[in-house]
């Protein structure tokens, strides 16, 4: 039996020895799997997938922060993605930093699609802005914020954690005949619980979420927004870790994960679909009201970022800092964008895709 208050070193290896297909888990794997497709597909067929994917990976750093109780809004984020003025809000910097490991994992993939001990550290290390490795001294216990009472005690030994990250290695990379969703469950609990960090073990869990399904060939690209479901059910995230810990209850902990699958990509789904149509409105409205001032490259820097400013347009090579400034003023004056001064910057943003982004 589970003794929170002692070191977790008998932490079973995956597998577990239970039966962990079972009917329910089945058809929760079908939905979510039908769900996860449909998604991919959604985002293929756009023109420009590519695109988007800045956007949600801010709303995802955003709401992953915030499981974290570092608090941040998008609206800053996405003004600070934009602006140049120096960033001085620590939560902001966080979010901005788990921005920042998503891309470096997914070009590490890239050059090598492995997940491994080493990018687990590398991802941390960007997340925490510091040269943090495995842990390797003992004192670290999980509490309930409230009581200050101890739940959990993770495996204490840099050569235990070690040792417990490489069998997950050879897990996560082994062909064990369980279906990915499933064996993406089992995965994210085991990082959980080797906890394997003195900080930032939670941001860097949801990052290997996404990195495993891209390394499966069930995403191309991280766009699927995790973190603000986990970030709405919480305590039930916390509780079905702990079941798994405490009485090796997978299955509860199994469905949490497939449900999320499920919700997040059919909210994905319709979200793009929704951008999509957005993009092709304006579009029209644009060549129909000023037409002088549409191009394809511009439309597609009003989508990139809801916050926009003249040397993005410059950049792209839309014309120099007047034209680029009187194309974003012509915008405004239409009603397409609204102008925000952000120190001596005016930023332009696009209200529309805002509110589909805070409704998504």
């Amino acid at each position: 039996m589970l003794d929170p208050e002692k070191p977790f070193n008998d932490l079973p290896d995956l597998p577990p020895a239970i039966d962990i297909e079972t009917t329910a888990i089945l058809k929760k794997v079908i939905a979510a799997s039908r769900a996860l497709s449909e998604l991919k597909g959604a985002f293929n067929r756009l023109p420009n997938p590519i695109l988007f994917v800045d956007t949600i990976n801010l709303q995802e750093a955003q709401a992953s922060t915030a499981i974290e109780n570092i608090i941040t809004t998008q609206d800053e984020l996405f003004r600070a993605s934009v602006a140049e003025k120096k960033i001085t809000n620590q939560a902001t910097k966080e979010a901005m930093y788990y921005k920042d490991a998503i891309w470096y994992a997914i070009d590490a993939l890239k050059r090598k699609p492995l997940l491994t001990t080493n990018l687990f550290i590398d991802i941390v290390q960007i997340i925490k802005k510091n040269s943090a490795g495995i842990r390797n001294a003992p004192g670290t216990q999980l509490k309930n914020p409230a009581t200050g009472k101890i739940y959990y005690t993770p495996p204490e030994g840099e050569k235990v954690i070690r040792d417990k990250l490489a069998k997950l290695e050879h897990f996560i990379h082994e062909d064990e005949g369980i279906d990915p969703l499933i064996k993406l469950a089992l995965i994210h609990y085991q990082f959980e619980a080797i906890h394997p960090f003195f900080d930032g073990n939670g941001r860097t869990g949801r990052i290997i979420m996404l990195l495993y399904l891209i390394i499966q060939g069930l995403l191309d690209l991280p766009v699927l927004y995790f973190s603000k479901y986990i970030l709405a059910r919480k305590d039930k995230y916390y509780k079905c870790l702990l079941g798994v810990s405490e009485n090796q209850d997978w299955h509860s902990w199994i469905e949490y994960i497939l449900d999320m699958i499920e919700k997040t990509s059919h909210q994905g789904k319709a979200t793009i679909e929704k951008i999509d149509k957005l993009m092709l409105d304006m579009g029209s409205e644009i060549q129909q009201q000023i037409p002088k001032v549409y191009s394809k490259d511009l439309l597609e820097i009003l989508f990139r970022l809801p916050y926009t400013k003249r040397n993005d347009l410059v950049k792209a090579g839309i014309g120099n800092l007047k034209t680029s400034g009187n194309y974003l003023r012509d915008l405004e004056l239409v009603g397409i964008l609204q102008s925000e001064k952000v120190g001596k910057e005016k930023l332009y943003i696009n209200y529309k895709l805002i509110a589909i982004l805070n409704s998504s």
